[in-house]
């Protein structure tokens, strides 16, 4: 049996927790923007680098080694950015490459090109890259980079361009409008990918700050709810009951002080049920049971089970069922809150029709109950005070490999 609940317990613990699942939500609408951005480079990238593509292969006069080499240097990194940007991953060092290579591939460009074609009006291929490269900077680097580079390649281009034609007066004009034309879109290419990320930056930032407003603003209230529940039921009931069990002389006084004390642990430990939910104390099945707790789990986002073993027809009376789950309730948000929800399983058990056990184990770091400050009443008065003031039993066990919680009712 020890060796099987070592298997249960390890198996659960590989589950991920709540915490582990959430992380990278509160940049949503950022990585959504990047997304898009990636994508949009990726379907630009793709139709202008087939255009520039083209364009070499129908001009290239000199199939040598260097022109191979040139078109390798620019076309290899710009297919793995555009894989990169449509598969989403690896975008930022697939980017910045092709930055790094087209920027190379500009540098030695008039080394390679055949100066004996001398037509300032007909761009080459490699100018349908220019603002290719604009984008994978914007991709890969910070704003700042992003500017520099949105001018620098353009310049780049114009100065290799020029150094083409002996800087001749023909290249000037055609050169410049080139050079021009491409700057200006650079810069709307950059400007356009700030403003969309800003918008995406404050979406994310006004998310948290109103998710962090309304925990505080509902921890808030319920805190000052228990503190004015606990205060009624500390002067009314409780006080009460303490003062008769002191006056108590006889048998019959000290049964009614008794009496009082029990009813009052129930009030106690059933603060925060309504009126409601106090209802008649007619039998309750254990089905019944188990669609509470899964309605909590569910209530709380956890993605746990709650499983059952024994007589599916067990009932227990309703004072006990409303006791039960509540206390599984607060169990499981202890659970949810120091362990974040690892490993985070429920047990239902009924070894006769007319007992019942409540399992809740978690695998998160455990805790000591020795130590735990008089003043906190999540495990006192909300599982040890609430069964027994229905004469159940509860048992806390806990160490560094987690915490189980077993609440367990039978007839006396």
């Amino acid at each position: 049996m020890a060796a099987d609940d070592r298997t249960l317990k390890e198996a659960w613990s590989s589950i991920p927790s709540q915490g582990e699942v959430g992380i990278g939500l509160e940049r949503f609408t950022g990585q959504r923007m990047e997304r898009i951005l990636s994508t949009v480079g990726a379907i630009g990238s793709a139709a202008l680098g087939a255009q520039a593509l083209t364009a070499a292969v129908t001009r290239l006069n000199q199939p040598d080694a260097a022109h191979l080499g040139m078109m390798a240097l620019v076309f290899a990194p710009l297919l793995w950015m555009i894989v990169a940007c449509l598969i989403g991953k690896g975008v930022k060092p697939a980017a910045g490459t092709f930055t790094v290579a087209y920027a190379a591939a500009l540098a030695v460009w008039p080394v390679v090109v055949d100066r004996t074609v001398r037509e300032p009006s007909n761009q080459p291929w490699i100018f349908f890259l220019v603002n290719i490269g604009v984008v994978a900077a914007m991709l890969a680097f910070t704003p700042r980079v992003q500017l520099i580079w949105a001018l620098t390649l353009p310049i780049l281009y114009g100065w290799v361009r020029l150094v083409q034609g002996d800087f001749e007066q023909s290249w000037w004009i055609s050169t410049g409008f080139d050079v021009t034309f491409t700057i200006i879109l650079g810069s709307v290419i950059i400007s356009l990918a700030w403003m969309f990320r800003q918008v995406a930056a404050g979406v994310d930032e006004a998310r948290a700050q109103a998710v962090e407003g309304y925990a505080s603003a509902a921890a808030a209230s319920a805190a000052e709810e228990e503190r004015v529940a606990m205060s009624a039921l500390m002067h009314d009931s409780v006080l009460a009951a303490l003062i008769a069990a002191e006056r108590a002389g006889g048998e019959r006084e000290r049964a009614l002080a008794v009496t009082m004390a029990r009813e009052a642990l129930t009030r106690l430990a059933n603060t925060e049920a309504s009126i409601a939910q106090e209802g008649s104390d007619a039998p309750v099945s254990r089905a019944q049971i188990v669609a509470e707790l899964r309605r909590t789990l569910s209530e709380q986002g956890v993605d746990a089970v709650v499983e059952e073993r024994g007589s599916a027809e067990a009932e227990v009376p309703g004072k006990v069922a409303r006791a039960m789950v509540l206390a599984a309730r607060q169990a499981i948000g202890n659970a949810l809150a120091h362990a974040g929800g690892r490993g985070l399983h429920v047990l239902a058990e009924s070894a006769s029709p007319d007992r019942l056990s409540v399992t809740v184990v978690d695998s998160g770091p455990g805790f000591d109950p020795e130590v735990i400050g008089e003043d906190r009443l999540g495990i006192r008065a909300s599982i040890i005070a609430r069964m027994a003031a229905v004469a159940g039993k509860s048992r806390i066990d806990s160490d560094a490999d987690g915490t189980t919680v077993v609440l367990s009712w039978e007839p006396s």
